[in-house]
C-alpha cells in the first residue's frame, strides 16, 4: 500500500512496484490510509509524512496503537535527524528522504518484505528464552513473565538476534545489519531508538535496565537478570 498525496510520485512508485510483481493500492491522505490498512491488511505500507487529513506520523501512531505489525517505510522531505528519529520512535521500520532513487526504494521494499514475510517451507525455529523473556521467531511473539509484549518488526529482529546469543555484546553496526543488511549506512541512533523503545516494553524500570544492557563504548547485550542473583545466592 502506498500512501502519497503527490499524484505523480504515487504513480511512479506504483509502476516500479507493479514491475516487480506487487499488487498496489494507492491512497492520497492519512485518513484513507488508516481505513485502507484496517480493511485490506497490506504486507507493507509506504507512508508519506506530509499528507492531508492526517499526516504520516499520526497514521503511524494510530496503527501502532492498534498493535498492527505491518512493516512501514516512511517517505519524507524532512531531513533533520530529530524528524527521522521521531518516525522510528513511533514504530517505522525504515525511512527514505526525498528526493530518492526509485531503484533504492525497491531495494528497501525487497529487504523489508524478505525479513517480514513468512517462508512456508522453512524449518520451524526454536523459541528463545533469556530468563523470563521469551521470543518465538515463528509466531513473532514476545513475552516477559508470560505477559505478551507488542514489538514492531524492527524491534523484534533486534530482540530475536540478541536472544539467540544471550550475553553476547552486539555492536550497533551488527544490529543495523539485522535491520537492514550491510549494504548501506544509517545513523547509529536508529539502533539507540529501537533499544530505548524495547526497554520501555521489557524492563520494569526502563531507565535502570537489567535485561537489555549498554556496554559503554561497544554496544548492547541481552542478559538474564536472575542468573546473577541466583549465583550470588548460591
Amino acid at each position: 500500500m502506498v500512501a502519497e498525496d503527490d499524484g505523480k510520485q504515487a504513480e511512479l512508485i506504483r509502476r516500479y512496484l507493479e514491475h516487480e510483481g506487487h499488487a498496489v493500492t494507492l491512497v492520497r491522505d492519512g485518513r484513507a490510509a488508516i481505513d485502507a490498512v484496517r480493511g485490506r491488511e497490506p504486507d507493507l505500507l509506504l507512508l508519506d509524512v506530509m499528507m492531508p487529513r492526517a499526516d504520516g506520523l499520526d497514521v503511524l501512531r494510530v496503527l501502532r496503537a492498534e498493535a498492527r505489525e505491518l512493516p512501514v517505510l516512511m517517505l519524507t522531505a524532512r531531513t533533520t535527524e530529530d524528524d527521522l528519529l521521531l518516525g522510528l520512535d513511533l514504530g517505522a521500520d525504515d525511512y527514505m528522504t526525498k528526493p530518492y532513487s526509485p531503484r533504492e526504494l525497491m531495494a528497501r521494499v525487497r529487504t523489508l518484505l524478505r525479513r517480514t514475510r513468512p517462508v512456508a517451507a522453512a524449518r520451524p525455529s526454536a523459541a528463545l528464552a533469556v530468563g523470563a523473556l521469551h521470543v518465538d521467531p515463528d509466531r513473532h511473539e514476545v513475552t516477559v513473565h508470560g505477559e505478551p509484549v507488542e514489538c514492531t518488526p524492527g524491534e523484534f529482529r533486534i530482540l530475536a538476534a540478541m536472544a539467540a546469543e544471550p550475553d553476547r555484546v552486539f555492536t550497533r553496526q551488527l544490529l543495523l545489519a539485522e535491520l537492514h543488511g550491510y549494504d548501506r549506512y544509517i545513523s547509529d541512533r536508529t539502533v539507540d531508538v529501537h533499544v530505548m523503545n524495547l526497554r520501555k516494553k521489557i524492563e520494569s524500570a526502563p531507565r535502570r535496565p537489567v535485561r537489555l544492557l549498554t556496554v559503554f563504548g561497544v554496544g548492547y547485550k541481552l542478559t538474564d537478570p536472575d542468573k546473577g542473583a541466583s549465583r550470588a545466592a548460591g
